[in-house]
């Protein structure tokens, strides 16, 4: 909607950059960010645990459907942004399109608010197994006595050491597509895929056999391309960068 209302740029272009190099890289990081994006199958598995499960209501029916749901969503939500800002700003378009809007100001704050609403869930979700396996490395290794304070004080500092890093690495569309394709396309698209074949062993060369085969190989590109496509643009920009900015 912000940037429906701000209409195009006067000097918008939609033309690649002058070095097709830098675009590749730019486009193999972009793989990254997507990957991110749509990584939601890393809590999956802890989601359908939680859900009561018998041979005649098993509970990969409504985590089907719930899946399905999910991703239409983050579909409507995610496509008109990207087509929207794209079409604003053009090859110009920030990582945050919110920065590059300077009005309404009640939209950019509404929007910042849904932001910080969103990641107090959604972080919750993604740190839980990061805080279970440092507390139980700690009453193992440290014999540290599992209960309250310690859940707040790994809790408490883990927050804060990444709000930290958050905060002072100011590059973070280069660090989305570096972790989305080092950490995210992994355990998305290949991980799935090589477990389903171990454990199903679908007939060689059927449908099921290929499209396995061809996730696991999109996989492996992702997670190459955006790795080598962040990890070059962080330093590329790096001269840029402006902590605390």
């Amino acid at each position: 909607m912000g940037s429906l209302g701000k209409g195009r740029s006067e000097t918008v272009s939609y033309e690649y950059g002058s070095k097709s190099t830098d675009n590749m890289f730019r486009a193999f990081n972009a793989l990254g960010q997507i990957a991110f994006a749509y990584a939601g199958h890393a809590v999956v598995l802890e989601i359908q645990a939680t859900i009561p499960s018998t041979h005649e209501k098993p509970s990969k029916v409504p985590m089907w459907k719930g899946a399905i749901c999910a991703y239409f969503i983050n579909a409507i939500c995610y496509f008109p942004v990207a087509f929207i800002g794209y079409w604003a700003f053009g090859r110009d378009v920030p990582d945050n399109v919110l920065q590059g809007l300077q009005k309404p100001s009640w939209l950019i704050a509404a929007a910042n608010l849904m932001v910080v609403v969103h990641v107090i869930g959604s972080y919750q979700v993604y740190a839980m197994p990061v805080f279970d396996l440092i507390e139980n490395n700690l009453v193992k290794t440290c014999h540290f006595r599992n209960g309250f304070p310690l859940r707040l004080i790994v809790r408490t500092s883990y927050v804060a050491f990444t709000l930290f890093i958050g905060v002072t690495f100011p590059f973070f569309g280069d660090l989305i597509g570096f972790f989305g394709g080092f950490g995210f396309a992994p355990i998305s698209y290949i991980l799935p895929s090589i477990i389903w074949l171990v454990i199903k062993k679908p007939k060689r060369f059927s449908l099921n056999w290929f499209m396995n085969w061809i996730c696991i190989f999109v996989g492996a590109v992702i997670m190459l391309a955006s790795t080598i496509g962040g990890l070059r643009n962080i330093v590329a920009d790096s001269s840029t960068y402006k902590f605390y900015s």
